[in-house]
């Protein structure tokens, strides 16, 4: 955590006090919207998508077909998960995501964005120089690999299916999800290798 970080969650928690002081917040009305968030609408959702995805080739291809609806079959979706395009990576391609104009993003698999993934300079630098800001995220993507980017919008928002880690053969699905971060579904990270 950055010192501006810590500055940050400290106004907020100081925020957040002072408003359950004076009876205008009830904390575990918080608590049930943040877990919310995090357990019911977020990255995990997403990952219970590419484990199966990894381990189910019928699903993965309606997946890439039309991922609105074979993301649907989870239960998850919403305005935000209406008109899901899934992109795969592979050896020879590697996708990653960004929205120029604003932040959109499909919340229902992804949750919440990161603070980086709405800023001016990721938005900007990731359509001009993605090799870079790839590198500069600690993603070294090799020469010999295409770099796609995918522009979301209102319409059309992107979910990116990471390639599966080696040696994870005899990996069950909850386990496989497990490797799969919100990072890796953007493209800005590959997925966990098993043990990390």
């Amino acid at each position: 955590m950055t010192t501006d970080d810590a500055h940050i969650a400290a106004r907020v928690e100081a925020l957040e006090e002072l408003l359950v002081e004076k009876g205008l917040l009830d904390r575990a009305s918080v608590d049930r919207l943040i877990d919310h968030f995090t357990v019911n609408y977020g990255p995990l959702n997403g990952a219970k998508v590419v484990a199966r995805a990894w381990i189910d080739d019928e699903y993965r291809k309606r997946l890439l077909t039309n991922g609105t609806k074979a993301i649907a079959e989870f239960g998850f979706g919403g305005p935000e998960g209406a008109h899901l395009t899934v992109v795969e990576n592979t050896s020879s391609v590697h996708n990653v995501v960004v929205c120029t104009l604003c932040s959109c993003y499909p919340w229902p698999v992804l949750g919440l964005p990161p603070g980086w993934y709405k800023s001016a300079e990721y938005r900007s630098r990731m359509v001009a120089t993605p090799r870079a800001v790839l590198t500069e995220m600690g993603l070294a993507v090799s020469a010999d690999v295409a770099v796609r980017v995918w522009d979301s919008s209102a319409e059309t928002r992107y979910l990116v299916l990471p390639m599966r880690p080696s040696d994870t053969g005899d990996m069950t699905e909850s386990e496989l999800a497990e490797l799969v971060t919100r990072d890796s579904m953007i493209g800005v990270a590959a997925a966990r290798e098993p043990g990390r």
